[in-house]
């Protein structure tokens, strides 16, 4: 049982809470536990604008080290009390929400550059660094991540493995569970422990990518080594408008097959051409709107270019060009910030999921078709963000611009939309979610999605989380 404020129990773990971390390091303001109980969820968002009472943690512990964490996990497990991870704050499924109070464990303190390696070209990091900062760091000694989200400047490097968080040229270099070598790790019970240091060996199953989007449920990632890479001596763009998605579609995974490795590409459907390239780039088309680029040598990167523009010639209505190409890189961020991306008092939501080639299309058209024929008010749009070898990420949003005002019937809305179009994209070859991940939005989800391969998720989750301290209640994981 959680303890209440004012009272001996209250007192003493608030004591043995400072005696690891320090004073100043945990928080019972009521400020700075508001700000640990809404991220970027529209659920949150809706309960607060609606003035109702949000749940929050009892308290927002900042520890400085593995070892700290190991010490307040190790408490927890004593006083049974619940422990949230929290990164930046920016995740959109609910995952970082402290369902049942207890402990925000804020892992911003975690924030040093600890090694760059220009041998093995790789970076060691605490997780608690804002992506953005660890990018100029690797920057300064002459390299990149290249790992570019629309979050880049508010997401920590711990966030992204949380959720197998993904950026803008994860085409060519993958996303974060691509990126990362290995990791140290505090278990629920407070072991700290360290991955294989490389991420390819027989060495029995791969431990690093267990903890890759478990989302703070089976321990807290404290350290990471990812790759780093060259900053490429030329990156160029193009763009060409198709008359409708299924060309452009067939486009993009010739790229894809033909093994032409383009850092990037981006396929928006007619609507979101017609709604958001236009209002962004000021591209005023009636098709799908087609962008793709290439990094590294120059002359192998127009060699690349020569091809992929003969590809889209091919069935293309419209060579928009490099200009337009460009346009699109210089003004990637825009998209997910105001005046441009939804937001209050708008319903809205980001439903990607992945699927092969054979099957993204038919994932498109059956959450269309459902949202469209149950939801009438609400619009859907989507673009293609995120391509393989074998297929791309739908990044499919539904918006509604006039919700109801009582929370509860809006909540009940948005929590049905989400069902019929992701149950839709299941039923057709997708699954659950690409890069967002899962947290407290999806979980319910989550059995439906893996049947009964689900179990051995849950054996694994009561193994290292006996008392179930570590955020309880996301990923389909039961509650406390």
């Amino acid at each position: 049982m959680l303890p209440q404020r004012e009272s001996y129990s209250y007192e003493m773990i608030r004591s043995e809470l400072t005696w690891v971390v320090g004073d100043d390091h945990v928080q019972t303001d009521c400020s700075e536990k508001l700000a640990h109980s809404i991220d970027y969820y529209w659920v949150p968002e809706v309960w607060h604008d609606r003035g109702l009472k949000p749940q929050v943690p009892t308290f927002v512990v900042h520890p400085a080290s593995a070892e700290e964490v190991s010490k307040i996990l190790q408490i927890a497990n004593t006083y049974k009390i619940p422990v949230t991870p929290w990164g930046g704050g920016s995740g959109s499924q609910g995952g970082a929400l402290p369902m049942y109070g207890g402990i925000s464990l804020d892992t911003k303190r975690l924030n040093k550059v600890l090694e760059i390696d220009p041998v093995s070209m790789t970076v060691t990091a605490e997780t608690g660094i804002i992506m953005q900062q660890l990018e100029w760091e690797v920057e300064k000694a002459g390299y990149s991540t290249m790992h570019y989200p629309a979050s880049i400047g508010c997401a920590t490097l711990g966030g992204f493995i949380a959720h197998r968080g993904t950026g803008v040229l994860s085409t060519k270099y993958g996303k974060i569970e691509d990126m990362i070598m290995s990791m140290e790790v505090v278990t629920p019970t407070g072991e700290i422990i360290k991955t294989l240091p490389v991420p390819r060996h027989a060495s029995g199953p791969d431990l690093t990518q267990m903890f890759c989007g478990s989302e703070g449920t089976l321990g807290v990632v404290t350290k990471a080594t990812m790759k780093i890479h060259p900053i490429p001596a030329a990156r160029k763009f193009h763009a060409f408008l198709f008359e409708d998605m299924h060309g452009a579609m067939v486009a993009g995974a010739k790229l894809m097959t033909s093994r032409l490795q383009p850092c990037v590409i981006r396929l928006y459907d007619n609507a979101e051409t017609a709604k958001l390239i236009k209002r962004v780039l000021g591209i005023e088309r009636n098709g799908s709107y087609l962008v793709f680029g290439f990094d590294g040598e120059e002359a192998i990167v127009d060699l690349q270019m020569k091809k992929a523009v003969e590809i889209c010639k091919e069935t293309a209505i419209e060579d928009l060009g490099t200009d337009m190409g460009q346009a699109w890189w210089d003004h990637r961020y825009k998209f997910f910030y105001p005046p441009y991306m939804f937001q209050l008092p708008q319903a809205f939501g980001t439903l990607d999921t992945v699927a092969t080639f054979a099957n993204i299309e038919n994932v498109y058209w059956g959450m269309k078709n459902a949202v469209k024929e149950q939801f009438p008010q609400a619009t859907f749009i989507g673009h293609f963000s995120h391509w393989y070898d074998w297929g791309c990420m739908l990044y499919a949003r539904f918006i509604i611009d006039n919700p109801p005002q009582d929370a509860a019937e809006a909540i009940a809305l948005y929590n049905r939309i989400w069902d019929v179009a992701i149950r839709a994209a299941i039923k057709n070859g997708g699954v659950i979610n690409e890069h967002h991940g899962v947290g407290l939005k999806l979980g319910r989800i989550m059995k439906d999605l893996y049947g009964p391969a689900f179990n051995v998720l849950e054996g694994i989750k009561k193994t290292l989380d006996p008392n179930n301290i570590m955020n309880p209640g996301k990923m389909g994981f039961q509650g406390v």
